[in-house]
């Protein structure tokens, strides 16, 4: 019986063995999937950093057209508006002194 127990052993340690190794070969995968899963992220992010920077270019020139944009129709605002409030001031002159510009034409 002691030649059957010793026999065992070694049966053992080589089913053990080939457990290990075969362990070992999972964790080499492992190593390398997350690698790849690594450098996939790598590229992911650079990818979208560049994508919002062509995005971030854009937001800012369509921030300046539209800014030129509203400053020119502020000043064509600003310049009907004082030009109306100088022909209704002109008009309200006039009708004021319709009496002495009647007299001065006639």
């Amino acid at each position: 019986m002691a030649s059957a127990a010793l026999a065992t052993v070694p049966e053992r340690v080589s089913v053990l063995e080939t457990k290990v190794d075969n362990i070992e070969e999972k964790i080499d995968d492992l190593k390398v999937d997350v690698k790849d899963m690594h450098d996939c992220l790598d590229r992911t992010r650079d990818s979208i950093m560049a994508q919002l920077e062509v995005m971030h270019d854009a937001n800012v020139s369509q921030h300046s057209d539209m800014a030129t944009k509203i400053k020119d129709l502020e000043q064509f605002k600003t310049k009907w508006v004082y030009l109306s409030a100088g022909a209704v001031a002109a008009l309200g002159w006039v009708s004021g002194h319709a009496d002495t510009l009647g007299k001065i034409f006639t």
